[in-house]
């Protein structure tokens, strides 16, 4: 494994536990087994860091939930598939998924990549069209966004907290689905 990698894992072991105040560079540099200069020259600040890690887990999760859509898909199963991916990735990666949760209540949301706001709009702009065919409820897209992630937070909560068994968790990421989707419609 490289430094970079061996950085960003510490970081993610350490934010997610003692959050990014509490969490000194120099506790990261010595659990990812380097130097403090060595974090320094891959991330020039901590907030770098704070920010490059979020990025890092965003695109692991965009291309789990990306390799399954098609452009034939309608506008439910698009988002049928985003959200059944996207919480079977966060049961999967439990400690990335809490982390994205606890990067998006922070300040350092504002300093998310334009790359990465472009992947947002993706489904914003899939919402849109969902508003515009009358599929889904006409509010802002924003909100319902808003309102699919909250409901994905959630529930990826509830299904970690509760040890669940494989056919259980499928049953009750389905059944959230439908809910969420009745919601919005």
């Amino acid at each position: 494994m490289d430094k970079q990698k061996d950085i960003l894992n510490a970081a993610l072991k350490l934010f997610t536990e003692f959050g990014f105040h509490g969490t000194p560079t120099s506790k990261i540099a010595q659990e990812a087994g380097v130097a403090n200069g060595t974090l320094f020259h891959y991330f020039k600040t901590k907030d770098e860091l704070i920010v490059a890690l979020y990025v890092d887990i965003k695109k692991q999760l965009g291309f789990c939930v990306a390799k399954d859509i098609q452009a034939e898909d309608s506008i439910k199963e698009t988002a049928r598939k985003y959200y059944v991916a996207a919480l079977h990735w966060g049961i999967d990666n439990e400690t990335e998924f809490r982390y994205i949760q606890q990067f998006l209540s922070s300040p350092y949301v504002s300093m998310i990549p334009a790359e990465l706001v472009e992947q947002s709009l993706a489904m914003i702009n899939m919402i849109k069209e969902g508003i515009k065919q009358k599929l889904i409820k006409v509010t802002p897209a924003e909100y319902v966004m808003s309102i699919i992630s909250s409901h994905l937070y959630g529930v990826n909560q509830y299904i970690n907290s509760q040890k669940l068994s494989s056919a259980k968790q499928k049953q009750l990421i389905n059944e959230s689905f439908e809910l969420v989707w009745k919601m919005i419609t």
